[in-house]
């Protein structure tokens, strides 16, 4: 079962964890990404050099155009009245597991919850396909500080290393397991309406 396209989040409880955008986030919808678009196309590009530039070589793990069309990847664009704001993949690693990828916001946006907004969403999709654990990996170095930070708000605890990854002082692993009462009560809502 593949995780929704398409779909907003709403919350069940309020969420102690998350903090409210100053923005609207009415005005935000997340909707499977184009990755024909040019500007979804731009933006990753953007990922993909700033996750190699800031991290040892061979120790960035950003996946590329060939590696988001994957089948067991679902891709996701957060867009506001036409501006992109930012995109976030799962990778499905087994029935039960699934990954986060490609998490980025565009630099004009940070600031404003669109980075949490997308983890929300990707967190309930995993849910919702049935997934009861859900990791990452992310860069150690400074610049990825800001996106442990959101990880950690949102659940994740460092782990070991999962799937193909090996012990890598440039990255640092993380897990949220979606089965446990510490997990978010996050569900994704009908249709494609605002974040």
């Amino acid at each position: 079962m593949e995780p929704p396209a398409n779909r907003p989040l709403t919350r069940r409880r309020p969420l102690p964890f998350s903090r409210m955008p100053p923005e609207n986030p009415a005005m935000m919808r997340i909707i499977a990404g184009d990755l024909d678009d040019p500007r979804v196309v731009g933006l990753l590009r953007l990922h993909l050099e700033s996750a190699r530039a800031q991290t040892a070589p061979g120790s960035a793990h950003a996946l590329d155009l060939t590696g988001l069309r994957s089948p067991e990847i679902s891709f996701w664009a957060i867009w506001e009245e036409g501006a992109l704001l930012g995109v976030g993949a799962l990778k499905r690693l087994s029935a039960g597991h699934g990954e986060v990828k490609s998490m980025h916001t565009a630099r004009a946006a940070r600031g404003r919850g669109v980075g949490g907004a997308m983890l929300r969403h990707i967190i309930a999709s995993a849910r919702e396909g049935a997934m009861s654990r859900l990791s990452l990996e992310t860069g150690s170095w400074e610049y990825f500080r800001p996106a442990i930070a959101l990880y950690r708000r949102h659940g994740f605890v460092e782990c070991a290393p999962f799937a193909d990854y090996a012990a890598d002082p440039n990255s640092v692993f993380m897990t949220l397991d979606l089965t446990g009462s510490g997990a978010p009560d996050i569900r994704p809502s009908n249709g494609g309406g605002p974040v």
